[in-house]
């Protein structure tokens, strides 16, 4: 008894501290407990034009995340855009919004990092704790806990 007692607390405790990484597609959730870093990274994905009215079917590829923390019960959306940009608005309107092409591809990488002293811990990128991360968008994203 006293075996099984002390396996199962082992198995607890190397669960509990073990990082997680992997990939999260569409609607599914993972977690991260007291990470000092939180690599998101979306799966990198062409466009699926084929849509209705010339729509892309997947977002762009665009990666869409909910990230929410306990440390301070804050949810933040957190959008990766590596086929965005906005040169293709402004290419093909012929210069009816007055924007000039300008600009960099969007972020396929973020990387959220622990910070000290947050006084309530009421700040953005406060991840101590428990941090939630759904993906709510159309494309699979990695996410890495170390």
């Amino acid at each position: 008894m006293k075996k099984i007692l002390l396996l199962t607390a082992i198995f607890i405790a190397s669960t509990s501290v073990a990082a997680f990484a992997g990939t999260i597609n569409p609607g599914q959730s993972t977690s991260c407990k007291d990470a000092s870093a939180i690599e998101l990274e979306v799966v990198k994905t062409a466009p699926a034009f084929g849509g209705k009215n010339g729509f892309t079917t997947n977002d762009r590829g665009t990666g869409n995340l909910v990230v929410w923390k306990s440390s301070n019960y804050t949810t933040i959306p957190i959008t990766l855009g590596p086929n965005d940009d906005n040169r293709s608005i402004v290419a093909t309107d012929n210069g009816r919004t007055g924007l000039s092409p300008m600009g960099e591809m969007g972020a396929s990488k973020v990387v959220l990092s622990q910070q000290s002293s947050f006084s309530r811990g009421d700040s953005i990128g406060d991840i101590s704790g428990t941090v939630k991360i759904t993906n709510t968008g159309t494309v699979a994203v990695m996410v890495n806990c170390k």
